[in-house]
């Protein structure tokens, strides 16, 4: 299952906050401040906010696709600033904030793989945080938590987010609506070849350097 499919079963099966949370972040794509609440959850999901911004980001690209990249890039610089503040939380306030925050979506249990990950390569481990499955705020706050130099924390989140988002722009730019379904059911097999090519390139670079 995809990370669409979990948010649209989310939505129709899952009642409560979290179904409330996500028709409330879909309602922004018909108000003319779509663009500002897109940084906005963008911002806030590198962080503590549960639902991706993804969602809203195919909502005005679809709407609009002509400013798909627009909307990649507002999406893009949003996340990055996000994953900064995510790690400060984990840089200063772990045990008052982030671990609760941690806890409270039931994704603790993912933090110390995170850290294995940084402690083998933190770059890579950043880089390839927006195409993994676990929530890209653990990897922020473990980020903090971890000490990684905080250049390499921003260059590696600006890839790995700005990837994903363009990812999704750019198809929605080439093909319309139309695409929608082909993005709900390839996006995991599109984002694992960026991170393949991603990790090459890195280790090409490694080589020759």
């Amino acid at each position: 299952m995809n990370h669409t499919e979990k948010l649209e079963l989310l939505q129709t099966k899952k009642p409560g906050i979290h179904r409330r949370l996500y028709a409330w972040t879909l309602h922004w794509a018909h108000t003319p401040y779509g663009s500002i609440a897109l940084f906005t959850l963008a911002f806030c999901e590198s962080s503590f906010f549960p639902i991706p911004p993804d969602v809203l980001l195919m909502a005005l690209a679809f709407s609009i696709p002509k400013k798909s990249f627009k909307y990649a890039a507002i999406c893009s610089v949003g996340s990055v600033l996000g994953g900064c503040f995510g790690y400060f939380i984990g840089h200063q306030l772990f045990e008052y904030i982030g671990l609760p925050i941690l806890n409270f979506y039931g994704i603790a249990d993912k933090f110390n793989f995170v850290k294995d990950r940084y402690n083998a390569n933190a770059f890579i481990a950043v880089a390839i945080a927006g195409f993994t499955p676990i929530p890209y705020k653990v990897f922020t706050i473990a980020a903090g938590v971890c000490k990684i130099n905080i250049w390499t924390f921003i260059t590696a989140s600006a890839i790995s987010r700005s990837g994903r988002f363009f990812i999704v722009a750019g198809l929605v730019y080439l093909f319309g609506p139309k695409i929608k379904s082909f993005i709900d059911k390839y996006f995991n097999i599109i984002t694992i070849a960026f991170v393949v090519l991603l990790i090459v390139s890195f280790l090409l670079v490694k080589l020759f350097k």
